[in-house]
Parts: C-alpha cells; sequence; structure tokens
C-alpha cells in the first residue's frame, strides 16, 4: 500500500502595508533560508521580488549594490562562505534555456537560490522548497509563503510568531462568514 505524501504545514499570509514592514519581514525570513534550498518568488512586475532579495541580503550583511537578474539571468552574492543565487527568468522564451545557459549546476547543496519567475523554466528549475508569493495590496504589498518540502515547512515553523510583532503575520484563510 502507497502511504501519502506527508502533509506541508499551511500557508502563512502578511500584510506588508509599507517599506518598512517589507523590510522587517525580509530580516525575518532570510536568516532561515538554508543551504541548499530553493525559494521561488513570484508575483506580477513591479510586485516587489528583486526588493525582497535586496532586503534579505542586506539583513544577512551584504553591502554591495543587489541588482536585477533579468539581463544576467542569475547574480551571486557570498554571505558567510554560503552562496546566494538570484535567478530571473522573465526573458526565455523556452524552459530549454534553462539547460542551455548550464543554470543546474548552480542549485547545490551549499547555496540558496532565490527564483523569479520560474514558470518560465518549467520542467528544469529544482522544484521549491518555499514559495513567495507576492501581491499588490492597496499601497502596500502581501507575501503568502508556501512550504512545499520539510525544509520549507521547517523555515516557516517559528515564523508567524517572530513576523507578528512587525508585520502582521497571519495563516491564510478563507474569509470567515461572521462579523
Amino acid at each position: 500500500m502507497h502511504s501519502p505524501e506527508p502533509t506541508i504545514s499551511a500557508d502563512l499570509s502578511v500584510s506588508l502595508p509599507d517599506e518598512a514592514a517589507s523590510v522587517a519581514f525580509a530580516e525575518r525570513l532570510a536568516p532561515r533560508l538554508r543551504p541548499g534550498m530553493v525559494v521561488y518568488l513570484d508575483g506580477d512586475l513591479g510586485a516587489g521580488k528583486t526588493t525582497l532579495v535586496r532586503a534579505m541580503l542586506r539583513a544577512l550583511g551584504h553591502a554591495g549594490p543587489v541588482k536585477s537578474p533579468t539581463y544576467t539571468l542569475v547574480e551571486v552574492y557570498v554571505i558567510s562562505s554560503l552562496y546566494w543565487y538570484h535567478f530571473d527568468f522573465y526573458r526565455f522564451n523556452h524552459p530549454e534555456e534553462f539547460v542551455d545557459a548550464g543554470l543546474g549546476e548552480y542549485f547545490r547543496s551549499d547555496s540558496v537560490c532565490l527564483v523569479e519567475w520560474p514558470d518560465k523554466a518549467a520542467g528544469y528549475v529544482p522544484p521549491p522548497d518555499l514559495v513567495v508569493a507576492l501581491a499588490f495590496a492597496g499601497n502596500g504589498r502581501r507575501a503568502v509563503l508556501s512550504p512545499r518540502s520539510p525544509e520549507g515547512r521547517q523555515c516557516l515553523s517559528d515564523f508567524p510568531t517572530a513576523a507578528a510583532a512587525s508585520c502582521c503575520a497571519s495563516p491564510a484563510a478563507p474569509p470567515s462568514s461572521s462579523s
């Protein structure tokens, strides 16, 4: 008999009403990411994917420039002997371009891979441990974190308590019918 896949914990929704909340969110998330993790950054153009990466890298002590890898496909950062790779596949016309560019070699146990537009490399980019979906919410943003592996679940295991103090975390749930 085939045993069912382990249940991964529920999504976590975080309100990011302003830049300070977004930075606080990045400061909480960055140290939870572990070597070998793959994080998909999902959201429309301008939703804040690269801004989130910049704030995470700053929170980890990176002082140099952090730019979008839209044209370079990948930007590399080394922080405390851990490689942080920031990918952007927006310009891919075909998923096979991932293989043609030799990008698979970056997904290693000594790196954290942050991937924008992973759908453009579908079938080639490794599956995520965590998906961070950013969406416009009024004048701010909303981030929904979805663990997709035991590592992703572990990353979020104590996140709601730590995040609540500064950036309004709450479990993502359907709206209630009571007022």
